[in-house]
């Protein structure tokens, strides 16, 4: 009996050793993780910049989740062309911005975003403008993306320093709604 009840012990002290040591960055993971397979509507709290979002239904759902990629579709109204995509690896979350054209085929404008420089906060992750968007889109060189994440709220943020042009959409996740369906390029 004291052999078993003290591998039990060591079992919950194992237990709180591991998720003790969690990153941040894994926190933030295991948060969005968790809301697999569900959408969300959102708002627009303020743009100076997308004027297309304006008066449309807005919905992220968290799509498709494995060990090492999240992919996040968000949709405006009927467009269905972006899929935010957080990868970890190293303790650093990235997010890309794919983009595709109805017909499945990447726009000229995809795959930019940037890699959070440090292992951020459990509900925050920031993740400046990488080398290829700089590329990709010179004038987003200076882009700087910020998620934040908690039991009510996922909110997706964009500034463009030294512009004054920035993006706010707060989705609330309290309650869930339908998915408008597969983005496009993918298939249910």
């Amino acid at each position: 009996m004291k052999k078993l009840s003290l591998i039990c012990f060591l079992s919950i002290i194992s237990l709180l050793a591991n998720a003790q040591t969690k990153s941040q960055a894994q926190l933030f993971w295991d948060n969005l993780k968790a809301l697999c397979g569900k959408s969300f509507e959102g708002k627009m709290l303020d743009s100076t910049m997308v004027r297309d979002f304006a008066g449309k239904r807005l919905v992220m759902h968290v799509r498709a989740c494995d060990d090492g990629t999240i992919r996040v579709p968000f949709f405006v109204g009927d467009n269905k062309s972006r899929t935010w995509v957080f990868t970890l690896k190293n303790d650093r979350i990235t997010l890309k911005h794919d983009h595709r054209h109805e017909d499945g085929s990447e726009e000229k404008q995809t795959q930019y975003g940037g890699t959070a420089p440090n292992a951020g906060f459990a509900n925050l992750q920031m993740f400046p403008a990488d080398a290829q968007t700089a590329s990709v889109i010179p004038s987003a060189a200076t882009n700087l993306w910020w998620v934040t994440l908690n039991k009510e709220k996922f909110s997706y943020n964009l500034r463009r320093i030294g512009s004054g042009r920035d993006i706010n959409v707060i989705f609330d996740l309290t309650k869930t709604v339908e998915s408008p369906g597969a983005p496009w390029g993918w298939k249910d």
